[in-house]
């Protein structure tokens, strides 16, 4: 009983799908018997119309490729161009296809009306997408504009076209695209309320990428973390200063933070402090300096340097040392400042110019013999009583 249970079980599955077999080569579960013969010449007929379709297709998209090829030169493809000429070819070959296949397979006239109006749609959005990078380089090099801002105007174009796209493509099977919409609209409200600091720094991101008061390679120092950027992303701002550590500083901190920028100018000044004795020649020293100076290969000869006298201290003559140096230097201005000092010292021991320390001099009078006698202090006792110190007070 149990093994005639089974057969009928699986005579029951092969039943089924020999029915939806049937089914899907154009066949009626109402007919009264499955007309196989019949259904097979249909299909192989429809087959043969498929593949006659997609032939001529086929030679139609080869014959514009091989065109494009022959006449690039004459009329004036560049490669790119070229490219997406034969991208446009392409899809539009792949779409013809699909249409001629539904249009034998028995689709509704309407599902395939709306697949070419989506097809066409998507097709439009691909275009613009893919020109839509070429336009913003020549409008962002016409002004002058950077590269972060380029990579993040493509990015936001790019969402942009996709979003579009899929709302013209989906209108066209008939989804309700304000309602998609305006339930999009909630839920990115709710995402802004959870997310306040990151669109913070979202938005901090895009002022600072349009604003431009440093863009990537320049030397800055924000929040005394001094060093060159390396990133300028949509939330954080990259520094990477001379220990060769990176800095990771959010968007809405460096905006509002004083931001220095020691290379958005041709050419920086800095400066060091040196000193000279008191009994030292002040021109001959700055002399010195200026030598040292324009004997460095770092150091720009215009503008000029210069050494003056900044303070006269209580242990020596006080030079400020003002030159200049380019952007590219700013990384190695510790290393430079100090191959500096160590130039101006050697030369100063070289031509006698001495640098003074904190010292104590004893200045002893002439003509007279070493030790000089003292007088002992004079001292004086007295003895106070009880007595007597009760009676001063009484007094």
């Amino acid at each position: 009983m149990a093994i005639a249970g089974i057969t009928d079980f699986f005579r029951e599955i092969v039943r089924d799908l020999h029915t939806s077999l049937y089914i899907a080569i154009g066949g009626s579960i109402e007919e009264d018997s499955l007309d196989w013969t019949s259904k097979s010449v249909e299909l192989v007929s429809t087959a043969i119309k498929i593949l006659i379709l997609l032939a001529v297709l086929g030679f139609f998209y080869w014959l514009a490729i091989y065109l494009i090829k022959k006449s690039k030169s004459r009329i004036g493809l560049n490669e790119r161009r070229s490219k997406i000429a034969r991208s446009v070819l392409r899809y539009i070959w792949i779409v013809s296809s699909l249409i001629a296949i539904m249009s034998q397979l028995s689709f509704e006239p309407d599902t395939v009306k709306a697949t070419a109006k989506a097809s066409t749609w998507a097709g439009i959005y691909y275009v613009l997408w893919a020109s839509s990078g070429q336009i913003i380089h020549k409008v962002l090099q016409h002004y002058g504009l950077n590269a972060s801002i380029e990579q993040l105007l493509k990015n936001i174009l790019s969402v942009l076209l996709l979003v579009f796209g899929l709302a013209s493509v989906m209108a066209q099977f008939g989804f309700d695209i304000v309602s998609l919409v305006a339930g999009l609209g909630i839920a990115g409200i709710a995402v802004g309320f959870a997310a306040q600091s990151t669109l913070a720094n979202f938005i901090a991101g895009i002022t600072i990428l349009l604003e431009q008061s440093f863009q990537v390679g320049d030397w800055v120092n924000i929040n005394d973390n001094e060093g060159r950027v390396v990133v300028i992303a949509l939330r954080t701002t990259h520094i990477l200063t001379r220990d060769n550590i990176t800095v990771i500083i959010p968007n809405s901190n460096v905006a509002s933070s004083v931001v220095t920028n020691l290379t958005s100018k041709n050419f920086i000044r800095f400066d060091i402090r040196m000193r000279i004795a008191f009994e030292d020649d002040v021109d001959k020293a700055r002399e010195v300096i200026l030598q040292v100076l324009s004997d460095s290969e770092v150091v720009l000869k215009r503008p000029e340097t210069s050494a003056t006298v900044d303070e006269i201290g209580e242990y020596g003559v006080f030079f400020v040392i003002r030159f200049w140096v380019k952007p590219a230097a700013v990384a190695r201005m510790p290393k430079i400042k100090e191959a500096l000092t160590e130039n101006i010292k050697r030369a100063f021991d070289e031509t006698n110019i001495s640098t003074p320390y904190p010292h104590m001099r004893l200045l002893m009078p002439k003509n007279v013999d070493s030790p000089i006698d003292t007088k002992p202090f004079a001292t004086t006792t007295k003895l106070i009583t009880e007595d007597n110190s009760l009676k001063q007070d009484a007094e």
